[in-house]
């Protein structure tokens, strides 16, 4: 297992008395190599309790000398402070973003990037960068597909914070306000899906590091930042694609380094390491990180070693749709005004119909419906196809919840039938089924049969959905039996003429051992492939409170023998949609669709807006062997 070891010279660099601008603390150094020397930028603190920003060289990376000033405060946009500079070399010129403090006391308005831009380390050109609250920015050392890459923790003081990837076509655009505007409004496109407890909190570490499996990220992982707890500080590391660094290839969910030393455990803040820069010299990897927010220290360890273990850990999951969410609320449909998110998916006529849950003000849920035939760009309809006609799910509670939620599709010839969940906001959720012929379908000509109830009363079910092909001769039904695992049904007719109510075993149960160990229920109906019927699924963990998206495969002729549950999520809650809505920190899926090799699996962020992830249909099979493992091989 791949571990950090401390140098034995720790601390590297030391507050000097000898200078009343670092002689309280030197810390978060971060270094450039040009190939002869080291460059080394550090935050120092004076008495006074400025922050400025002091420069060092270096022939090892643990000898610094001839220390001076080399930025301090000198425009309004940081007249209170520089602090935590990252500095990145591309052609002759040295990049140094750096937080730059406007406002004191210290406020989210007056804590903003800024940039110094050199050539020489002595002639300097400043400029400020966002006009939003933003810490912890760096470029990447190199172009990408020929534009300037960064990589900044947005609203970092204002929460919730994300992390996102910004391009530039040219230098300039780095300063300009009207970029910065634009880019702005749509920060959620930017963001790069880092996985924390919303207790936690998360912040760019060093500037990136190319290598041949990726872009190597070192970044301060802090458990219960946010919940009043003792915070937890932890340096950790993932892996984001080269062509496109917003796509996370793999993360390791351990810390590699944590306070353990004297000097990490006391000074001006106790019990810190924060990673600042990194560089790989002859196959080792130098980590430079501040420690207490008082000195400067560095670990070494091998880069095989590291990306060895990275590696170990990567995972299949889901690829997020780049412009998520697809769909958000309308105002001006009052029906859909307050959200739209959990839908259940048709492809047919070379096009994916989507039937999602639409909630107005009063928190009524109808059903809409959109199509697309690229499955992402969506069209929208003014009226919805599916509306509460019945007592048992009209509303009986004045704005409280209820009517018709998260359908769930089938087609079987000339039929096509949907599973929902009714609820009238007095009674049990229970699980209802109606149909429409095909042919109506085909026209949205939506002449509906009248739904009846499959659920037993007084029992809390949902999640419902029909395989789309018998199984023996008999419907196969799946649903959320009290509310925690998955049953499976088997009927002779759809009527429930014979069967009044869903019955059955239980199919699959919450695990322990994972993180679906609360509940789990299915997300839309198997899709029937040559390995099995593949179920995916969501799970509710006990420890992060976050919802996952999961996959299992079911034996073709018995489905009630699982081959193959997957160890990880193959999805989520990472992004700010996912995170921040009506309901936090949920991604839930109600239906999937298979168009040539990919999976588009469609599903609801926070219970307020709608999303698409998709994945090679191959490659989550491949995924799935007997061992229930999903992992690469």
């Amino acid at each position: 297992m791949f571990e950090f070891r401390r140098s034995e010279e720790n601390p590297i660099l030391i507050p000097d008395s000898k200078n009343f601008w670092e002689a309280e603390a030197t810390f978060n150094g971060c270094p450039v190599f040009d190939g002869k020397k080291i460059h080394f930028v550090y935050r120092a603190l004076s008495p006074a309790g400025t922050s400025t920003i002091g420069y060092s060289k270096s022939k090892d990376g643990i000898h610094f000398e001839k220390h001076r000033q080399l930025l301090k405060p000198e425009y309004d946009w940081e007249k209170y402070g520089c602090e935590d500079p990252r500095v990145t070399k591309i052609g002759e010129k040295y990049y140094i973003f750096y937080t730059a403090l406007s406002t004191f006391p210290f406020n989210a308005d007056g804590i903003k990037a800024g940039l110094a831009v050199t050539k020489d380390f002595k002639t300097i050109k400043k400029y400020p960068v966002t006009p939003f609250n933003a810490k912890a920015m760096t470029l990447f050392p190199g172009k990408i597909k020929g534009k300037y890459v960064a990589i900044l923790s947005v609203n970092t003081d204002n929460p919730p914070s994300q992390t996102c990837i910004a391009y530039f076509d040219k230098e300039s655009d780095m300063w300009n306000p009207e970029y910065w505007k634009k880019w702005y409004e749509e920060k959620d496109y930017h963001e790069i899906p880092l996985f924390n407890h919303s207790a936690d909190h998360v912040e760019i570490g060093a500037p990136p590091i190319k290598t041949k499996d990726g872009w190597l990220l070192l970044y301060s992982y802090i458990q219960n930042y946010f919940s009043g707890e003792k915070p937890v500080f932890g340096i950790e590391a993932m892996l984001l694609d080269l062509n496109n660094p917003k796509k996370v290839i793999t993360k390791m969910r351990r810390p590699l380094l944590v306070p353990q030393e004297e000097y990490e455990r006391y000074g001006m803040v106790p019990n810190i390491v924060f990673p600042s820069g990194a560089f790989v010299k002859r196959g080792k990897i130098y980590l430079y990180y501040g420690a207490a927010d008082t000195v400067c220290a560095v670990a070494v360890g091998d880069l095989k070693e590291l990306m060895k273990d990275l590696l170990a850990t990567r995972i299949v999951q889901l690829e997020r749709y780049s412009k998520n969410p697809i769909m958000k609320p309308l105002q001006k449909n009052p029906w859909e005004a307050k959200a739209v998110f959990n839908a259940g998916a048709l492809y047919e006529d070379k096009k994916v119909h989507l039937f999602y849950r639409a909630m107005s003000s009063d928190n009524t849920s109808v059903v809409g419906y959109a199509q697309s035939t690229d499955g992402f760009k969506m069209k929208r309809f003014d009226k919805p196809a599916y509306v509460p006609r019945e007592d048992f799910e009209n509303k009986k509670v004045p704005n409280g919840n209820s009517g018709c939620e998260d359908a769930r599709l089938t087609r079987m010839g000339d039929t096509v039938y949907m599973c929902y969940t009714a609820y009238n906001g007095i009674e049990s959720p229970r699980v209802a089924l109606t149909s429409v012929s095909f042919n109506n379908f085909k026209k949205q000509n939506w002449n509906w049969e009248k739904p009846i109830l499959i659920s037993r009363p007084n029992v809390d079910d949902k999640d419902a959905a029909i395989f789309p092909k018998k199984i023996n001769g008999k419907y196969a039904i799946l649903h959320r039996s009290n509310n925690q695992s998955i049953w499976i049904d088997f009927v002779d007719d759809l009527s429930f003429k014979n069967e009044k109510w869903l019955g059955g075993q239980i199919l699959m149960s919450p695990r322990e051992e994972y993180r679906d160990n609360k509940k789990i229920g299915i997300n839309g109906p198997p899709i029937e492939t040559k390995k099995g019927w593949l179920l995916l699924y969501h799970g509710l963990s006990k420890s992060d409170g976050k919802y996952h998206l999961w996959a299992a495969l079911l034996d073709l002729k018995d489905p009630t023998k699982i081959i193959a549950r997957s160890k990880n999520p193959i999805l989520e809650a990472e992004m700010s949609y996912e995170k921040n809505g009506i309901v936090k920190n949920v991604v839930f899926s109600n239906g999937a669709v298979v168009k040539g090799d990919k999976l588009f699996v469609y599903y609801g962020g926070a219970d307020e807006v709608l999303c698409v992830a998709t994945i090679k249909l191959s490659k989550l099979l491949g995924c799935l062997d007997s061992k229930g493992a999903c992992s690469f091989s």
